[in-house]
């Protein structure tokens, strides 16, 4: 009787905190939509910024975003693939492994800024890219790259281990085994790590104000070493060092709800293919 009540009682809990998170979570949107969808327009989305960003668009801001979220995925994607193909594939199972997971598990924990930093010093200064599209995309990279091993390596771990021994036992080599029996089944778990990382290099601030952001550039890239605007950093800027907060704060809330739309969209099309990915192959 104890321990039902008390199998109750937990079951309960975990609903409560599953239904609370979500009540903080749909509040937050729904400010932020309430709040935001005012100033969004035509002008606001395709226009160039005046006047520090108090007036005009955000056009810039949405390229500079896009274009560190993608060069940031493309550099990091096939590394971290790569990456758990051999820690889970090739490489033997000891002390060394166990300690080179150890570490990535690390970094995933690691604070932005700290790779902020590690851009600034490696990317900024040493190589002499300077604070440029490329050095942002690569400090966002690195900063995303655990989270992409660690779900590559839990997707392709979870490949049943017959469907290698069964192409090994018709004569395919180890990577032919990998490339055709084991990389199209693992691809979706793959795609759910992308979806968190892209989440993550869409919207911290830290990294690329010390690689690329630039307070005010009413113009857009023209090459990989230009400086660019960026969602989030615009909307720090917008809310916190402007110097007319209170006349910016509509600007700034419909920065928020397009930066919101932006990470739901890239997103939303990485977990369209992920389930065509899945449903595709299945065992």
């Amino acid at each position: 009787m104890a321990s039902k009540f008390s199998d109750k009682a937990m079951c309960w809990l975990m609903r409560l905190t599953a239904y609370f998170v979500i009540l903080v979570v749909g509040f937050i949107v729904f400010e932020i939509v309430r709040r935001g969808a005012g100033a969004v327009s035509w002008e606001f989305l395709f226009g160039m910024p005046r006047r520090s960003g108090a007036e005009g668009g955000i056009l810039p801001a949405i390229v500079g975003t896009l274009l560190l979220v993608a060069g940031s995925i493309v550099t990091a994607f096939p590394l971290g693939v790569a990456t758990a193909i051999y820690l889970s594939e090739y490489a033997r199972q000891g002390r060394f492994t166990h300690a080179i997971r150890a570490a990535i598990a690390t970094l995933a924990g690691v604070p932005s800024i700290v790779f902020g930093l590690f851009g600034l010093g490696l990317f900024v200064i040493f190589l002499k890219w300077g604070c440029s599209i490329i050095s942002g995309c690569a400090t966002l990279a690195c900063m995303i790259l655990p989270t992409i091993i660690v779900s590559s390596e839990e997707a392709l771990r979870a490949v049943p281990q017959s469907l290698r021994e069964g192409s090994l036992a018709l004569g395919a080599t180890k990577w032919q085994t990998i490339w055709g029996n084991v990389l199209p089944y693992s691809v979706g778990g793959m795609l759910t790590g992308s979806i968190l990382a892209i989440g993550r290099a869409a919207g911290e601030t830290a990294p690329i104000l010390l690689t690329v952001a630039a307070f005010y550039l009413p113009k857009l890239p023209r090459s990989i070493f230009d400086q660019v605007m960026a969602l989030p950093y615009h909307l720090y800027v917008l809310s916190t060092q402007h110097p007319d907060t209170a006349a910016v704060r509509p600007k700034a809330y419909g920065t928020a709800l397009v930066l919101l739309l932006l990470v739901l969209g890239v997103g939303s099309a990485a977990i369209l293919l992920r389930f065509r990915v899945r449903k595709k192959y299945k065992w």
